[in-house]
């Protein structure tokens, strides 16, 4: 991808990662800083995802942002080049039924401890994207930055890892339940999801804890046995 821009445009692009690195730079490059983000907090049906990125010293991935600033084609290029430039990077999946039993936000701190524990080396300093996990070890400094994954180039790498690695899910997943058109709104309240939900009754894939509106508690009980 370096190729595609030259002169002022890179100039640009690259004085852009600088500024996406300062919170790296303000750690001192640490042993191992590693960016944390997730994905799939809102959607009414799919697992929560969570990145974890560390990048090597002064990395710069040209185009690499926020992961809801960039085109799906963009993502999956990023998605590559990340797993291929990291020093260690890992996922963490919580599914929707250890989403109802401890709520979403709890389900996200899970996700992310999975994802730290994944990494082939410990971090000390973790980036986060508004956050801070409890249950991790006190050791690891934790910073918590306010839309982190348009500030550090870490977060917005642990974004991108998150983003893609639960679009894949829920493309795989459309093929399981293909009457709810998860492949195109990734579990998404959209119109077109909602009216499949009240057409269909949930399937397991679906948060009983974000859809009480629109199902009754019977229907989803029904569709939960028509559904193995």
């Amino acid at each position: 991808m370096a190729g595609k821009l030259t002169g002022e445009k890179l100039e640009k692009e690259l004085l852009r990662l600088e500024e996406m690195l300062t919170y790296e730079r303000e750690y001192g490059w640490a042993a191992h800083i590693c960016g944390i983000d997730e994905a799939g907090r809102g959607p009414l049906a799919g697992p929560v995802v969570a990145g974890a990125v560390i990048l090597p010293k002064d990395c710069k991935i040209l185009y690499l942002n926020d992961s809801k600033k960039l085109s799906e084609k963009r993502r999956e290029e990023l998605f590559l080049e990340i797993q291929e430039k990291a020093v260690s990077c890992a996922v963490g999946i919580v599914e929707p039924k250890e989403i109802d039993r401890i709520n979403i936000l709890q389900a996200t701190y899970a996700a992310m401890r999975q994802a730290v524990g994944k990494l082939s080396c410990v971090p000390q300093v973790l980036l986060n994207d508004a956050v801070e996990i409890p249950g991790l070890p006190k050791e690891i400094k934790q910073v918590k930055i306010i839309r982190g994954d348009a500030k550090s180039l870490s977060i917005a790498a642990a974004s991108v890892l998150a983003k893609v690695t639960r679009d894949h899910l829920m493309t795989d997943y459309d093929k399981q339940y293909p009457n709810y058109g998860f492949a195109k709104h990734k579990g998404y309240g959209t119109a077109a999801h909602i009216q499949a939900l009240k057409d269909e009754g949930p399937c397991p894939l679906h948060r009983r804890t974000f859809i009480g509106k629109f199902v009754k508690a019977d229907e989803g009980e029904e569709a939960d046995k028509a559904n193995g």
